[in-house]
């Protein structure tokens, strides 16, 4: 028996407050994922990674973000993304 097609109402909700992730965090995270050479350069000197950006573009931190990247030692991308997730947001 095939089921009836049904129709779902998309209702808007309300996402509690969270501040701007920005496109050059995003970017930054996209091009390790991407790049071991460029992730591996991130966990192991992150200011120069930064500085060199990937692909010969550079990435458009604040300077707030560029602190917080630099000042993180972590061992993997996936480590990383949480410490910063974890600053930026707390402990969701």
């Amino acid at each position: 028996m095939i089921a009836p097609l049904t129709y779902q109402t998309m209702v808007p909700r309300k996402a509690a407050a969270k501040p701007n992730v920005s496109s050059g965090l995003s970017q930054v995270f996209a091009a390790a994922v991407v790049n071991q050479q460029f992730c591996n350069m991130l966990l192991q000197d992150p200011s120069i990674a930064l500085q060199k950006g990937y692909l010969g573009e550079t990435f458009s931190l604040s300077k707030e973000e560029q602190d917080l990247i630099v000042s993180i030692r972590a061992k993997s991308l996936s480590d990383l993304a949480k410490q910063v997730n974890h600053t930026l947001f707390g402990s969701c």
